[in-house]
C-alpha cells in the first residue's frame, strides 16, 4: 500500500472490504424491492403507490448525510466516522422493523440513509489515504467491479428472507451485514488518518464550495444534468416491482430478471472505458440521453395499446435505462469537477449530495403515476431525458466557444 501507516491486511482483502462498504446502499435498496406489494399491503393498503416512498426516503437520507460524513471523518478519524454512521444504520433499521406507521417508516428510512452515508463516503476518503494516482484507480475499480454484483443478487436475497420471515426480516438482514462488515473494519483495518493529519470542520467552507460551483456555469449544469439522469434511475427504481407485478404478473420472477439485466447493464462501464477518451465525455452523455429518448419514444408506442403483452420490450428498455447510467453519472461527475481540482473533496460532497436528494425529490411524484402500466414511467422518462439533453447543449456549447 503506499502510505505511511503499518497496515496489516492484504490488498485482496481490503478490495472485499471496501467493496462491503460500498454494498451497504445497494442492499438497503436492492433487497426491498420484491417485498414491495407485502410493504403496500400492511402499511399503506388504501395507497399502495406510496410505498415506493420507502425506496425514495432512504435515497434522500443518503444525499443528505453526504454533506457531513467527508468532513466529520476528516476531523474525527475516518474508522470514528463509520462507528456512527453504522450506529445511526443499524438504530433506524431496528425502528423500522418495528413501526406499523408508513409516517414513522419513511423517518426510519430517511434517518437509515443518513447512517449509510458513512460507509459509503468515508471508504472512498480511506482508499485515497492508503492509495494514489493509478493504483488508486485500479483497487476503486476493483472494488466497483465487486459491488456491481449487489443489484445482481440483493432482490434475490430479498426474495429468500421475506419467503422464509417476511418483509420485515429484510432490517434484521441490513443490521446483520453492518455489524458484520463494521466489525471486520475494526478488527482487520488500522485508522488511516492519523491525528495530525485531521481537519477541523468548517462550515464556511462548504458554503463557499456551494457558491463557487453554483457560480460556474458549466459545473450547474453538470449537476442539473445529473440530477435528472439519477432521478430517472429513482424513479425506474421505485416502479419497477409494481410493473412486474401488475403489468406482467411476474412478481415471482422478479428478482431474477432484475439481476440479469443489472449484470448486462455493467458492460455500459467498460463500453464508456473505451469510447470516452476517442469522443469526449459530453458528446457521450448526449448522445446516450438521446438515444434515451428515441428509444423510450419508439417502445412506448408500441406498449401504448396493451402494455401487457409486451414483457420483452419492456425488459429492453430497462437493460437500456440501466446502462444509461454507466455512460453518463460517471462523465457528469467528472464534468462538474474537472473545474474544481482545488475544492476537490468538498466539491465531490456537493455533487453528490445534491443530484442525490434533488433526485429523490422528483421520482417520488413520479411513483404515484403508476396506473398499472409501464406507460407512466416511460413518458417521465422521456420528459426528464429531454430536459437534460436541453441542459447538456448549453455545456456543449459553453466547451466549443
Amino acid at each position: 500500500m503506499n502510505t505511511t501507516q503499518d497496515q496489516s491486511i492484504g490488498r485482496f482483502e481490503f478490495v472485499m472490504l471496501m467493496a462491503a462498504m460500498f454494498a451497504t446502499t445497494a442492499f438497503s435498496i436492492d433487497a426491498m424491492l420484491p417485498g414491495m406489494r407485502e410493504i403496500a399491503s400492511e402499511i399503506t393498503p388504501d395507497a399502495p403507490a406510496r410505498a415506493a416512498w420507502v425506496l425514495t426516503a432512504f435515497v434522500g437520507g443518503l444525499g443528505f448525510g453526504t454533506f457531513f460524513a467527508g468532513p466529520l471523518s476528516d476531523a474525527y478519524g475516518r474508522k470514528t466516522a463509520i462507528y456512527a454512521g453504522t450506529f445511526i444504520y443499524i438504530l433506524a433499521a431496528a425502528f423500522a422493523w418495528l413501526t406499523h406507521s408508513l409516517e414513522w417508516m419513511l423517518v426510519a428510512r430517511f434517518v437509515q440513509g443518513i447512517g449509510a452515508a458513512g460507509p459509503r463516503i468515508v471508504s472512498l476518503a480511506i482508499i485515497r489515504d492508503l492509495y494514489q494516482g493509478r493504483e488508486m484507480a485500479r483497487i476503486v475499480s476493483f472494488a466497483t467491479t465487486l459491488f456491481i454484483l449487489v443489484p445482481a443478487i440483493a432482490p434475490a436475497m430479498g426474495a429468500g428472507i421475506i419467503a422464509l420471515a417476511g418483509w420485515r426480516s429484510i432490517f434484521g438482514a441490513f443490521i446483520l451485514f453492518s455489524v458484520i462488515t463494521v466489525f471486520w473494519l475494526g478488527v482487520r483495518l488500522k485508522e488511516p488518518l492519523p491525528r495530525a493529519a485531521r481537519r477541523p470542520i468548517r462550515l464556511n467552507l462548504l458554503f463557499s464550495a456551494i457558491g463557487e460551483m453554483a457560480r460556474h456555469a458549466g459545473v450547474r449544469r453538470a449537476i442539473i444534468v445529473q440530477t435528472l439522469v439519477m432521478a430517472m434511475l429513482f424513479a425506474t427504481l421505485t416502479m419497477i416491482q409494481p410493473i412486474y407485478d401488475v403489468a406482467y404478473g411476474a412478481a415471482d420472477t422478479f428478482h431474477w430478471y432484475f439481476g440479469g439485466i443489472a449484470l448486462l447493464s455493467a458492460s455500459a462501464s467498460l463500453l464508456n472505458a473505451r469510447i470516452v477518451v476517442r469522443v469526449g465525455m459530453q458528446a457521450v452523455v448526449t448522445w446516450t440521453l438521446g438515444c434515451q429518448v428515441v428509444l423510450s419514444s419508439i417502445l412506448l408506442a408500441l406498449l401504448w395499446n396493451d402494455s401487457s403483452s409486451h414483457f420483452y420490450i419492456f425488459l429492453v428498455w430497462q437493460l437500456f435505462l440501466f446502462c444509461q447510467a454507466g455512460l453518463t453519472v460517471g462523465n457528469l461527475n467528472a464534468i462538474a469537477m474537472e473545474p474544481m481540482g482545488h475544492i476537490a473533496g468538498m466539491a465531490a460532497s456537493v455533487v453528490g449530495s445534491v443530484s442525490t436528494v434533488v433526485a429523490a425529490m422528483i421520482a417520488s411524484p413520479i411513483g404515484l403515476l403508476f396506473d398499472g402500466t409501464p406507460r407512466p414511467l416511460m413518458g417521465s422518462i422521456i420528459v426528464l431525458g429531454i430536459a437534460a439533453i436541453f441542459v447538456m447543449r448549453g455545456i456543449n456549447a459553453a466547451t466549443n466557444a
